[in-house]
């Protein structure tokens, strides 16, 4: 009898055994995880099949994975066998609130989608496309002088929360950003992954961080209170919406949920989104042929200045193609991770009520049956008549299911023109320029922080 067999007693429907990943002692398999948790689960799907059992300082998680894991997270059986709210009770314990958009499921996640919708939608920028050009211009003119080697997950870091910031709340905190990017990297780690013991949340590097953070919220609340009841409908952004929320359905936003809420799109922001579109400057660069077309394309898209909205993806299809490529090779939403809500039964084996469960939606990615040469930089593998990503279950860079990112659309806008914008103005390359990317994992997967580009020049 297997050690699996031991611990998990097979349910009566259940038909296989499930495999257990070997690690090594107390810490299990965290090494694997830590050093590239995408190739890790690729590498055990292709061993144990779709459903396995990891270990990581102790905590025991069952992983489900691959084209399988992703379509199932879409089923209704998907959406009642597992839930969030776990995962996230750490986070939500650190800000003292009550409940969070990403530990909600059901009627309650629902409730609070729909008080964030319009604010994580490309609604939210709908008629200010060259509002935010203009902040990504100033931003560069800022930061990214001529000769200089810009540090470019930091660079973006900055990008990010400024035009977050001054699209959807109306300000741009930059004294802020380092006292986010601490915060979010303890709690991560710390509360949510679980890869680090919790008498790090001691430190006081992260506890400084954490006050910032608060002050911030507090500069927030006073900020949205100052404008509730005096903006027109049609030029509330998201920090209306939730205080709105707030004063209007106590029930629903109550006060101790407000600096967790508003601090959000930074929070969810500036790693994602800075992480992103570091690995797209990335990739841009270390493929000539790929910069020559989106440079001919980014170089038309603004040859008369101001730019219309309308089907403005379509008419950069290689860097929307490199976006593309680029969040399928270095995904962020590698993995969701979940806690089964009763037993249920996947691909054959038993998964028990109340274990934790990473899905890992980002194998696919990396298989040859989905994505031909799977390792290959090929920006053409969006466009029709292959169209690779549109395969059920074979593409995931925003997630799956009821946690699909909420702000993907927006997303794909703020991408598409800080990348076109930073092509068009600037003359860049990788430093040393045969780099090769080294990438980060915690608290979320992307290049390195030493990561640097050289500015050699403005284009325009």
């Amino acid at each position: 009898m297997t050690a699996a067999t031991e611990t998990v007693a097979p349910h009566k429907s259940a038909t296989k055994e499930t495999p257990r990943v070997p690690g090594l002692p107390f810490i299990g398999n965290l090494v694997g995880m830590a050093k590239d948790p995408a190739a890790y689960f690729v590498e055990c799907y292709r061993k144990y099949g779709p459903v396995f059992r990891l270990e990581i300082l102790g905590n025991k998680y069952v992983v489900i994975a691959g084209i399988e894991a992703a379509n199932f997270l879409g089923t209704r059986e998907g959406k009642e066998c597992l839930r969030s709210k776990e995962f996230w009770e750490g986070l939500v314990g650190e800000y003292k609130a009550t409940r969070i958009l990403t530990g909600e499921d059901g009627e309650s996640h629902k409730e609070l989608r729909d008080i964030m919708r319009r604010g994580y939608s490309k609604e939210s920028i709908k008629g200010r496309y060259n509002e935010l050009i203009e902040i990504t211009d100033r931003v560069l003119d800022r930061d990214w002088k001529l000769g200089r080697k810009v540090p470019v997950v930091e660079a973006m870091q900055y990008m990010v929360t400024d035009q977050l910031g001054t699209i959807l709340t109306g300000a741009a905190p930059l004294e802020y950003v380092k006292d986010i990017r601490t915060m979010i990297l303890y709690i991560l780690n710390v509360l949510v992954t679980r890869q680090r013991p919790k008498f790090l949340l001691k430190n006081p590097r992260y506890q400084k961080a954490k006050l910032r953070v608060f002050e911030l919220g507090q500069k927030m609340i006073e900020q949205a209170r100052a404008r509730y009841g005096k903006v027109p409908e049609d030029q509330k952004n998201l920090i209306d919406d939730i205080f709105a929320a707030h004063m209007e359905t106590p029930h629903v936003m109550p006060a101790s949920d407000l600096i967790v809420s508003l601090t959000g799109p930074y929070v969810a922001g500036l790693d994602t989104v800075a992480n992103t579109t570091a690995a797209i400057t990335y990739t841009v660069l270390k493929h000539p042929d790929v910069r020559a077309r989106v440079l001919k394309e980014v170089d038309e898209l603004f040859a008369h200045g101001a730019i219309e909205e309308e089907d403005l993806l379509k008419r950069i299809p290689s860097l929307q193609g490199a976006i593309l490529e680029t969040m399928r090779l270095y995904p962020i939403a590698v993995a969701q991770m979940r806690t089964a809500t009763k037993d249920f039964v996947f691909e054959g084996h038993q998964i028990h009520a109340g274990e934790m469960v990473y899905i890992a939606t980002s194998v696919p990615h990396f298989m040859d049956e989905y994505f031909p040469d799977a390792r290959r930089f090929d920006i053409d593998r969006y466009a029709k008549p292959r169209a690779e990503h549109m395969q059920p279950g074979a593409y995931s860079p925003f997630g799956r299911g009821p946690h699909t990112c909420l702000g993907k659309s927006l997303a794909e806008i703020q991408i598409a023109l800080t990348m076109a914008r930073l092509f068009y103005k600037l003359d860049l390359e990788l430093d040393p320029p045969n780099y090769e990317l080294k990438t980060k994992t915690a608290p979320t997967p992307g290049p390195a922080m030493d990561f640097k580009v050289r500015v050699k020049g403005r284009r325009h």
